[in-house]
């Protein structure tokens, strides 16, 4: 898959992180081939809205085609939409599966007839002034908008919300959970033996997120479903139901993989022997680990541990 991002002057950190970042992941634990490259509208380096300067790692001229274009508009939006970046916009979308406008991205694309009688989205505070100015398409106050090929959010929490039912649609519900579950419950701080809610969280996940909680907890001594069930009040047979119904995978496969992405974060950034990783991941050894890991990911652990 090919992701091409165009990033525009005033372009908003955090939505660019919250796009790219869950496709990085689904690339590294699932070794699915997702190829990124970043462009700016003159191939120079391009600010943020922080003042940081990020270079281009692709020319405008060496982009073919591109599975999904993503264009962020943030602060300056309204000074985007000029002849030669619209022209930009146009070619782009053209030789793309999907695309796109982030933030204030709805913005660019809108100004190019692209969203007309279509439906968008884009940063709350800009929303009565875009659908002044673009009459001819119809704003929703939704999160993100799917409008065929055309998608569309406003800031970053609504583009994580884009980006993981991409990654649903793409890759499947599954990993689309997984990844947003290595986001949701990294290193939350603990209160009252509950984790504390994060600031940029995936609605409906109620149910699932205490169960995973528990999971993430007892990685290292892993509890039998009956005991998981137990802890999260419910019956083995809901759990297992609300796990296919949801994810269509067991509440054992998806305990399994959470393990194995800490194994394999461990086997990335530690200097730890497989041994001691697998002790960390729930496993009784360094093989048990190793054939685990290679039916889930198709490949061998070894192959990317960290030497010490």
């Amino acid at each position: 898959m090919n992701v091409t991002f165009l990033l525009l002057d005033g372009f908003s950190n955090l939505v660019f992180s919250c796009l790219l970042e869950p496709l990085r992941m689904v690339h590294d634990l699932y070794r699915e081939d997702i190829r990124w490259q970043v462009i700016s509208a003159d191939d120079e380096a391009v600010e943020s809205s922080s003042h940081l300067l990020l270079v281009p790692t692709a020319k405008r001229e060496d982009i073919e085609a591109s599975d999904l274009l993503v264009i962020i508009s943030s602060n300056g939006y309204r000074q985007h939409p000029t002849p030669e970046n619209q022209r930009l916009v146009m070619a782009l979308a053209r030789q793309s599966r999907y695309v796109i406008g982030a933030d204030a991205g709805a913005w660019m694309l809108a100004s190019t007839g692209l969203l007309d009688d279509l439906t968008a989205t884009l940063h709350w505070s800009v929303i009565s002034e875009f659908a002044e100015t673009f009459p001819d398409v119809h704003v929703s106050q939704a999160g993100y908008v799917k409008e065929g090929r055309l998608w569309s959010c406003g800031g970053a929490s609504t583009a994580l919300e884009l980006i993981l039912a991409f990654i649903t649609e793409e890759f499947g519900a599954a990993r689309a959970f997984m990844v947003s579950s290595m986001f949701m419950h990294d290193a939350s701080p603990q209160r009252d033996g509950a984790r504390m809610p994060t600031a940029l969280s995936v609605p409906g996940r109620g149910k699932m997120d205490a169960i995973i909680d528990i999971m993430v907890e007892t990685i290292e001594n892993p509890l039998s479903l009956s005991a998981l069930a137990d802890r999260a009040h419910m019956s083995t047979r809901t759990l297992n139901r609300l796990f296919k119904a949801e994810l269509g995978m067991s509440p054992g496969q998806y305990y399994q993989n959470i393990r194995l992405a800490h194994a394999r974060e461990m086997a990335e950034n530690t200097a730890l022997g497989l041994r001691e990783i697998a002790i960390r991941s729930g496993y009784s050894n360094a093989p048990a680990l190793s054939k685990a890991f290679r039916k889930a990911y198709g490949h061998s652990l070894r192959k990317i541990e960290k030497k010490p």
